[in-house]
């Protein structure tokens, strides 16, 4: 069973991906401001809390791609998700390793 309230990037919860509303427009222009403010805040994230931030990204990508063939879910909305998410590891990767 997912939990659609987990936040799983910024502040976009698994109902919003995987659940009919947002339309597929809408949540490409949320994810793409969500991760524009977390890369934003990444600038001042003491190298600490990276680790903790990368295993909480993986995760939440994890509990997404949990039910990737349900047929019910929408697909383009769990890619572009991924794509977004996929950016912000990368992100946080390429700070840890700075």
């Amino acid at each position: 069973m997912l939990e659609l309230d987990r936040k799983v990037l910024g502040n976009i919860t698994t109902k919003e991906i995987i659940g009919a509303e947002p339309s597929e427009n809408e949540i490409k222009e949320t994810l793409e401001k969500e991760t524009a403010t977390l890369l934003e805040d990444l600038k001042s994230q003491p190298k600490e809390n990276l680790e903790k931030i990368l295993d909480e990204q993986k995760a939440a990508q994890a509990h997404v791609d949990s039910r990737p063939g349900a047929m019910a879910l929408s697909q383009p909305k769990i890619q572009l998700y991924i794509k977004y998410n996929q950016k912000y590891i990368q992100a946080i990767k390429e700070k840890l390793e700075s």
